[in-house]
């Protein structure tokens, strides 16, 4: 078999050990330029990672499947190709023929573990004529307990089965519309279904790039969770808007779209590189700054700040099912600590009267509704908005937690193919008295 016909393969075995034994999140590793898919061309590269993502979103069925034919693992990069053997076989249904074949090739190419060539023909054998009945028997992918605890406890264990169903589901890809009026229009030509808040979800994986309005800057990715903190806003044509932690610019060009004068803040130069980017494609104008929002000073407060504060991303396992592997044993103290001083920074560059909206892209109650109740009891003057300008399209009332905030989450909208998980509020700051 040539290397060339299993370089994908070999590549998303290193991406897996990278991911599930040196506990480094796959986003990384696909950005360093000196790892497993360099020497990839575009097509294997899309191949590796889309084995990896299948793998890892149904660990928990592929290790049940091997344990049957197996007395004890292999050394972890043995047990990497044998993953990726049982994903191919079980779950994309792989011809057995070439997908047990170049397992043996990447293992038997390997100086310390060839002699274990033999095992895996043998279990990969196995997993292929007995492996079926097993996989079909298996529910899906559970969540850790570090994070199936706070779910169960905020939302109700009632609540963990549709949440784990929806995280292995996967992510279709949302857009959003410069102009909303043209939805019609976009419906039809990217054969898209127009969600409840008018996001448009696309159907299969497309070479985004190559689809009608992209290069004309009409649309923008966007998951339709997280398009709607922007909304919470209500009309802001006019105002003089702060995106905080805007890169890479996804709510910077809503606001922007709708008339906004909008100042974007990130910390990150290279990720506001990409917003910058984005701003050149679609049209859209914004003033950019790099900097730490909390030392920055600003000159003039603002009409609406909008906080998505960067969090532990459990809301969007959907799309990066490496999350729960990597996170796991991770203190995130001083995470829950900045989130909480930037609120506290986006309140003071508001002007009196003005609203803000905290969100964060994180299943975890204390990233979202504890935070915004902590924030009512240390901020003079701030409080939930009410009434809110604009509840966007699509968002539920049941949705609204009882500190006046919204969650959303991964089993929301089930028929229509879920949503990443969010939180997000609306605080106002008061004004002096008359």
């Amino acid at each position: 078999m040539s290397g060339k016909v299993i370089a994908a393969r070999l590549a998303a075995t290193q991406l897996l050990h990278g991911v599930l034994f040196d506990k480094k999140l796959l986003s990384n590793l696909l950005a360093l330029e000196t790892g497993p898919l360099e020497r990839l061309s575009g097509p294997d590269r899309a191949r590796a990672q889309s084995l990896v993502t299948g793998v890892l979103r149904h660990l928990g069925r592929i290790d049940a499947v091997l344990a049957a034919f197996m007395e004890r693992p292999p050394p972890p990069k043995v047990m990497q190709t044998l993953r990726l053997v049982t994903w191919e076989l079980l779950g994309e249904g792989t011809a057995a023929h070439g997908a047990v074949n170049a397992a043996v090739e990447i293992v038997r190419g390997s100086r310390k573990a060839g002699h274990l060539a033999g095992l895996v023909n043998a279990v990969a054998r196995k997993v292929a004529s007995e492996g079926p009945a097993i996989w079909q028997n298996q529910a899906p992918q559970s969540l850790p307990s570090w994070l199936a605890r706070p779910i169960a406890k905020n939302f109700g264990p009632q609540s963990l089965a549709p949440i784990e169903a929806a995280h292995q589901a996967g992510a279709a890809i949302d857009i959003s519309l410069k102009n909303p009026s043209r939805a019609p229009e976009f419906e039809r030509a990217l054969n898209a279904a127009r969600l409840p808040n008018g996001s448009l979800r696309l159907s299969g994986r497309p070479q985004v790039s190559h689809l009608p309005g992209y290069a004309e800057g009409d649309w923008w990715i966007q998951d339709a969770a997280a398009s709607m903190p922007a909304g919470l806003l209500g009309p802001v044509k006019g105002l003089r808007v702060l995106d905080l932690c805007a890169a890479p610019g996804g709510k910077t060009m809503q606001l922007a779209a709708c008339g906004a004068e909008v100042t974007a803040l990130d910390v990150s130069a290279a990720r506001l590189g990409r917003l910058r980017e984005n701003l050149d494609r679609t049209g859209l104008q914004a003033q950019v700054i790099v900097a730490d929002a909390l030392n920055w000073r600003v000159g003039r407060l603002f009409d609406a700040v909008l906080l998505d504060a960067p969090c532990s991303g459990t809301g969007t396992i959907r799309r990066h099912p490496d999350l729960p592997v990597v996170k796991a044993g991770m203190d995130m103290a001083d995470l829950f600590e900045l989130q909480a001083g930037l609120i506290d920074a986006a309140f003071g560059f508001l002007k009196p009267g003005g609203r803000l909206v905290y969100c964060t892209c994180s299943l975890l109650p204390r990233e979202g509704e504890v935070q915004l109740s902590a924030a009512l009891g240390r901020l003079p003057g701030a409080s939930v908005a009410a009434p809110v300008p604009a509840v966007p399209p699509g968002v539920e009332e049941k949705w609204r937690t009882s500190e006046g905030g919204w969650r959303l989450r991964p089993d929301y909208w089930p028929d229509l193919g879920g949503m990443d998980g969010f939180y997000m509020a609306l605080l106002e700051k008061a004004a002096p008295a008359q």
